[in-house]
């Protein structure tokens, strides 16, 4: 049976390339989504499923991956790809803003990894991809500071995962790419220019390279900057 991965935010952008990319590829998905018809895009078929999820349902991460194991019988990766970006420093932004980005960007992924690990840790193969950004990395001026507070903590969630279950062969990669040339960018100021971004078939591939990895050759993270920078 082919390897079954989980996408959160699968259904448009970034997202659906990878989506795209892993169905080329010969994998099973299991697409999280607010709006189950955006799964529509990629035909019916045995090797597409498409359940609600809602990042600020604390119950909804567990009904996820119960459906998906319910449905396919294992779950051998995890790509926590869904994120939102909203403007908040020291004088713009509201706390409700900082919120909803700790809700989608750290506790969705931290809810959804709790209950796929069991999961993943039966494979002896398991992978996690935390697509998290070079704003990860060090904070650029200009740049979100609550975005880039929840892009750290991911990045410290995927070195824990790697901690915790690195003796049942699970694996985690935080993906930190550069601007993407996708909607998330769309009004932001400052940002690298669209011909200089990465395009989101090119940072799919970069999902699909990780997941091919042996145990033995494991990537904590995996950086593609768009500007040179002396610090990433």
């Amino acid at each position: 049976m082919a390897r079954v991965v989980l996408v959160s935010g699968g259904g448009r952008g970034l997202g659906a390339a990878i989506t795209e990319r892993l169905l080329a590829d010969g994998w099973t998905v299991s697409l999280g989504l607010r709006d189950v018809a955006q799964a529509e895009r990629f035909g019916a078929g045995e090797r597409v499923q498409a359940v609600r999820f809602d990042a600020d349902d604390p119950a909804a991460a567990s009904a996820w991956v119960d459906a998906a194991a319910g449905r396919f019988g294992r779950i051998d990766a995890l790509v926590n790809n869904a994120g939102i970006m909203r403007m908040v420093d020291f004088e713009r932004g509201t706390e409700d803003d900082l919120d909803a980005m700790w809700q989608v960007n750290v506790k969705a992924p931290f809810r959804l990894i709790r209950a796929a690990l069991p999961h993943l840790r039966k494979t002896g193969q398991g992978r996690v991809v935390n697509v998290a950004s070079t704003d990860a990395k060090r904070y650029r001026n200009g740049t979100s500071v609550g975005y880039s507070m929840t892009k750290h903590a991911l990045l410290s969630m995927t070195q824990a995962v790697r901690a915790a279950a690195w003796d049942d062969g699970v694996r985690a990669t935080a993906l930190c790419p550069g601007a993407i040339d996708t909607d998330l960018l769309a009004n932001v100021v400052g940002a690298t220019p669209k011909p200089d971004r990465l395009t989101p078939e090119t940072v799919a591939g970069m999902v699909s390279f990780i997941l091919s990895l042996p145990n033995q050759a494991s990537v904590p993270e995996l950086v593609a900057n768009t500007r040179q920078e002396s610090l990433i």
